[in-house]
């Protein structure tokens, strides 16, 4: 599954420059936007699990920050790695994978209204990638996450029960 990843992912080509700064330019406000915007969300714990809405407000400021450098710097592999590890991270955390589905909707809403045309029109492949593959990100992470409980000797199992 992670080869279809990487073979889809560096279908994208880089913003131009111009798109670049203006994302740069306007980033900020946006992920203000985006956390005000998830916070409000009824279901908000339900997306992210208790406790962790410090954690999702870091994740939308860090989020911008990490597209920047990957417009900057295209490198499709470390596109796929990055968004494969936040998955698992916060999954492990209690983060449900509708979170990614709420959350990406708010930015690619802000995005097309704070962007002008033609960086919206260079920008959004990238986050529509990231929705349409949520289901492959789930997928990879929970072999991940099963490959990596099936490696736990058997003496530190235990037996479910209380003694």
């Amino acid at each position: 599954m992670k080869d279809v990843l990487l073979t889809t992912v560096q279908k994208l080509d880089s913003p131009a420059e111009t798109a670049i700064r203006e994302f740069e330019a306007k980033w900020e406000q946006i992920a203000a936007e985006g956390n005000r915007r998830l916070m409000a969300r009824p279901d908000l714990e339900k997306l992210v699990g208790k406790g962790n809405e410090q954690m999702a407000e870091d994740n939308n400021r860090n989020f911008p920050r990490f597209m920047l450098s990957l417009f900057s710097d295209y490198q499709p592999d470390v596109f796929v790695e990055t968004v494969l590890w936040v998955f698992r991270a916060y999954r492990s955390h209690g983060f449900q994978t509708t979170y990614w589905a709420a959350n990406l909707n708010i930015w690619v809403d802000l995005l097309q209204k704070g962007l002008s045309a033609d960086a919206w029109k260079q920008i959004h492949p990238f986050y529509n990638w990231l929705i349409v593959n949520i289901p492959v990100f789930t997928a990879v992470t929970d072999t991940d996450l099963t490959a990596s409980i099936s490696n736990i000797p058997d003496h530190l199992h235990g037996t479910g029960t209380l003694k």
